[in-house]
């Protein structure tokens, strides 16, 4: 019990870690259960009391914390009594062992940092290298600058938001007008005319060209919306491509199918009489009134149709024009309503060429861009055809004997722009 002796002639617990550990090991292993150490002063200079500790544990020091664990002591193994110079031993012992470990695993970790830098540093020289220039691959770059040549991607050009400016505009409907143009384009070729000039033995396509040129002067003298102007052009194809006129009739079918365009567009839509005064009277009331009923029979009361007016509004906004690139669209397309020879395209491309052909009249560049072919559907290759018989309309239209359209927009009001010299080079263009 000379240990424990020891232990109990102090006065205080200032402790160094090694008395702790001493301390510690000596209570597990040595000490029986029943001994407590207290720090209570005795008479005479010692501190020894002992007490019987029935119902405690002193194990439950090592619950709180109070066991002071030493990395390398192995307490299975310790068989002799711990005195205070043995536990020392086993301190400095555990200590040198975990310096031995620490000096092991820094040279290992060195190790294997000199080997990381030592493959960064020959990433370095490999980049270094690839980054280097020979003297050949400078004088091709010069070269191919030297040429206009580069090895640079090209852009990609951005599309246009047409409808970025009417958001606040409730007429514009930007909700709904991608959805209204997708119905359009669906059903166009649901009232699409087919070619019915074979089917009138009375009729042909001079005949009519001459009925249409006198219905767009009878629309520029009532002053009528253009919408009005398109829907009679229908109206008369498709009446004509499911019925048989006769030649004394054709222009009564005109002024009654601009009556009911004029009804379905107009506010303040011309009377009967006026369509009968401009005819010189050579029909009456009556008969136009008929007529107009005839024609809404044989339609089914069809009116509500996309016209190649309905598409050009839309396709001309996706253009960003002006109004003098605006006016040489319009152009374009009355020269190819009033043409039998477009009747094989669809509104829509009818309207697409028109506005392709402005734009190479008036020189624009490109001619054709990705946001004109997001919104019409079409691309340069599929409107060329239809583009060159534009072109060769407006190359015709001065000598043309059906000078209405080429004087209304020879007017400075228009911008003139049928005197425009027109896009000979589209003519030369492969299909």
């Amino acid at each position: 019990m000379a240990g424990h002796a020891c232990w109990a002639g102090r006065s205080s617990f200032h402790l160094n870690l090694t008395d702790f550990v001493s301390f510690q090991l000596m209570h597990r292993f040595y000490l029986p259960n029943h001994w407590v150490v207290t720090g209570e002063a005795v008479a005479g200079g010692g501190k020894k009391k002992t007490m019987e500790a029935e119902g405690r544990n002193r194990r439950a020091l090592g619950d709180i914390g109070n066991l002071v664990t030493v990395r390398g002591i192995d307490t299975k193994q310790i068989t002799r009594p711990v005195t205070r110079s043995f536990c020392a031993q086993l301190l400095a012992n555990a200590q040198a062992a975990a310096a031995a470990e620490n000096n092991k695993s820094r040279r290992w970790g060195g190790q294997e940092g000199g080997e990381a830098s030592d493959q960064e540093k020959a990433g370095q020289e490999g980049s270094s290298r690839k980054k280097s220039q020979t003297l050949t691959s400078v004088l091709t770059a010069r070269s191919k600058a030297a040429c206009g040549l580069t090895d640079k991607p090209i852009p990609k050009e951005q599309i246009v938001d047409i409808d970025a400016a009417d958001i606040d505009n409730e007429l514009a409907v930007v909700e709904y007008v991608e959805d209204i143009y997708k119905f359009y384009k669906q059903v166009e070729n649901e009232s699409r005319v087919h070619d019915y000039m074979d089917s009138q033995p009375e009729i042909n396509e001079k005949m009519r060209g001459i009925l249409v040129d006198w219905l767009i002067e009878v629309h520029n003298k009532f002053e009528l919306m253009p919408e009005t102007l398109y829907l009679t052009i229908n109206i008369v194809d498709r009446y004509l491509a499911s019925k048989m006129v006769l030649r004394r009739e054709l222009q009564l079918v005109g002024i009654s199918a601009m009556l009911m365009a004029s009804k379905y567009e107009e506010i303040w839509a011309p009377e009967v009489n006026d369509f009968v005064c401009i005819s010189d009277r050579a029909y009456t009331n009556e008969q136009v009134l008929i007529t107009e009923k005839r024609i809404l029979g044989e339609l089914e009361w069809s009116l509500t149709v996309p016209t190649p007016y309905v598409f050009l509004a839309r396709f001309i906004k996706a253009a960003v024009a002006d109004q003098h690139m605006e006016n040489m669209v319009y152009f374009l397309a009355e020269l190819g309503i009033m043409n039998y020879a477009t009747i094989i395209y669809c509104p829509s491309m009818l309207a697409a060429s028109a506005v392709y052909t402005a734009r190479c009249t008036l020189n624009k560049s490109p001619a054709w861009n990705d946001t004109l072919k997001l919104h019409t559907g079409f691309s340069e290759t599929q409107l060329m055809d239809c583009a060159k018989l534009l072109v060769s309309f407006h190359l015709m239209a001065a000598e043309n004997k059906l000078k209405v359209i080429y004087r209304k927009y020879s007017n400075p009001e228009r911008g003139a722009v049928a005197l425009l010299p027109p896009a000979k080079s589209l003519l030369a263009a492969a299909t």
